[in-house]
């Protein structure tokens, strides 16, 4: 079955793109454990027609030598706990600098060093605030770390729930063949929607939609659908 993919690992590598569903409140990814990472916060809309006026994110636990971006939006103010950590950032655009409607995106950075925690999600609840030309604020708590965002549950009149900045850690790789052992349960493959093929002992994932077929037909082959804690995998890049 190796043998068979190889020809179509190729094609996958130059014909793959991949494309990912966006939060309205975005960071930029995958990170690396233990290694240092900028992440971008996308701010795609304000409130109601009202322009973004200030955003807060909250730092996890586990995220260090968090440094922030002053951008033009605003100065970047840092929360701390009576340990030193940094446990949130803050960004404010100035009172005159507040557009009369909601016409911009917006970009917030940091830098922070990553923990060694791969295939682990980072969560970074946000609250965006939003201020109309007469003063009147509306706040939008994108805090949600469930997973199942915009449930409503067993009570269809509550709020929609708005979903957290979320974060993928990866493992440092190499080209070619990387084997890991996987700590965490995987349920979305799409963290390896930039590899060719993932191997865990007789079942196989690929996100190039060719290998996947080859993998479904092939009979000496299971399909990798869940990876669970303490699993021996190879993955290719």
């Amino acid at each position: 079955m190796k043998r068979a993919l190889q020809s179509c690992l190729i094609v996958a590598g130059s014909l793959f793109a991949a494309t990912a569903a966006q939060a309205h409140i975005s960071v930029s990814g995958p990170a690396f454990a233990g290694a240092t990472h900028e992440a971008s916060f996308g701010v795609g809309h304000g409130c109601d027609g009202a322009d973004t006026y200030r955003v807060k994110v909250q730092i996890p636990a586990g995220v260090t030598s968090v440094r922030p971006l002053d951008s033009t939006f605003g100065k970047a103010v840092l929360e701390k706990d009576a340990e030193g950590n940094v446990t949130a950032v803050v960004w404010t655009k100035p009172l005159a600098d507040v557009l009369p409607a909601d016409t911009n995106y917006y970009k917030l950075s940091l830098r922070f060093k990553v923990p060694e925690t791969p295939f682990k999600t980072l969560y970074f609840p946000t609250v965006q605030t939003c201020r109309t030309a007469d003063g009147a604020e509306t706040v939008a708590e994108w805090v949600d770390t469930s997973g199942d965002h915009g449930s409503h549950g067993e009570n269809p009149d509550a709020p929609e729930s708005l979903p957290a900045p979320a974060l993928t850690v990866l493992p440092p790789r190499a080209p070619g063949w990387n084997k890991y052992t996987v700590n965490e349960h995987v349920h979305d493959l799409s963290v390896f929607k930039d590899a060719l093929i993932v191997w865990a002992g007789k079942a196989a994932y690929s996100p190039n939609p060719s290998t996947q077929s080859l993998i479904m037909t092939e009979p000496d082959t299971e399909v990798l659908t869940m990876i669970h804690p303490g699993t021996e995998i190879w993955v290719k890049y």
